[in-house]
């Protein structure tokens, strides 16, 4: 098997009150080292408050050979843990497939752990379709090989393998307007036209299909997901833009240490229009810089409703100011700094609410 000015006082003044509620992007620290010992020695990891909104698939492709299966498995069991203890996603809503059924979660839980088939993955589907709601958050991540055969691509699994059009008609049959689907498998290029969409975050390991050898961005998209040294901005939340730049940076790193030619080129793809890019850039990346996979606004709200009201308008409010921006060189001057004015006297507002109702 192949291995792939604004001039205004005005518009000034609101930029110094939305600065205090998001962080300029910074440049990216190196990672701290890892590896199983470091992993072992950590103490375990308080949960997180349960966010019942959000839903998982986790998927460990075939192997084909022993040492890609056990790469596989540790990963998918890895961002198991990590959305089950740091990101507050309930089990109950978390799937997870392997190639082998054994050494899954905890008992109890193991109703949502089967075997990597493609029956097993519509069925999951199925699930999170009849338990979601339009205002559901859904993860979707493929870790393992992909193939490409110039006319489509399709992600490796025990048996006959699903295509990305068959993924694109199972993620569009949910209710969920907010998807984040990443597929870390060599080949994945190809997923990004398929399931693009409005309220879609997609990522691949590659840019096309021809880049077939087996790929690393899934180690360190994986690690990312809950990494410190992820959180460009410091603000205390990894979105889904910082762990996708990280996973960039430390995958091109990792051909330049080993002196090897990169054969693998993440992509993103956020806007809707079916082009990924291997930065933020032509509209892409507004939406994942404001989606947290954390559920850190429940945590801040506790059991004050109208407080988690305002935490969720100030994420609305901010999306929005993030879109406006990709869409800046499509509009005149003048418009763009009146609506970009507007949205951050809105914002200030919320966050003068927000801090009223933490008093």
């Amino acid at each position: 098997m192949r291995i792939v000015r604004i001039s205004s006082a005005p518009l000034a003044v609101c930029l110094a009150l939305w600065s205090c509620s998001a962080g300029a992007e910074q440049k990216r620290p190196a990672p701290p080292p890892t590896g199983e010992q470091e992993t072992a020695a950590k103490p375990k990891e308080p949960r997180a408050a349960v966010d019942p909104h959000k839903f998982a698939l986790i998927v460990a492709g075939a192997g084909g050979e022993e040492s890609f299966t056990k790469k596989f498995t540790s990963q998918a069991m890895q961002l198991y843990d990590a959305v089950t203890t740091r990101l507050g996603f309930d089990e109950k809503h978390v799937f997870l497939l392997t190639e082998n059924v054994s050494g899954g979660p905890e008992e109890g839980t193991r109703a949502n752990f089967a075997k990597a088939t493609a029956e097993e993955v519509k069925k999951a589907f199925g699930s999170i379709k009849s338990a979601a709601t339009a205002d559901s958050l859904v993860l979707i991540i493929l870790v393992g090989h992909g193939s490409f055969d110039n006319q489509q691509g399709k992600f490796n699994l025990v048996g006959p393998d699903l295509a990305a059009k068959d993924y694109a008609a199972l993620v569009g049959a949910l209710p969920a307007k907010r998807v984040v689907f990443v597929n870390c498998s060599s080949s994945s290029g190809e997923f990004v036209k398929p399931l693009s969409s409005e309220g879609h975050i997609v990522i691949t390991a590659t840019r096309s299909g021809s880049e077939q050898n087996a790929t690393i961005f899934a180690e360190h998209f994986v690690g990312a997901l809950t990494n410190a040294a992820a959180d460009a901005d410091k603000n205390g939340r990894i979105s889904v833009l910082e762990a996708f730049n990280y996973a960039t940076k430390l995958t091109a790193d990792w051909y330049k240490q080993k002196d090897r030619l990169a054969t693998e080129h993440a992509l993103i793809d956020d806007n809707g229009d079916g082009v990924g890019h291997e930065e933020p850039s032509a509209g892409d990346g507004a939406l994942a810089k404001t989606t947290y996979l954390d559920s850190k606004p429940i945590e801040e709200a506790g059991a004050d409703a109208e407080l988690a009201r305002l935490l969720g308008e100030r994420q609305k409010m901010e999306e929005a100011i993030e879109k406006l921006k990709s869409r800046k060189g499509e509009m005149k001057e003048e418009e763009y700094e009146a609506e970009l004015e507007r949205l951050l006297v809105e914002l200030a507002k919320v966050n003068q609410a927000i801090k009223a109702r933490q008093k």
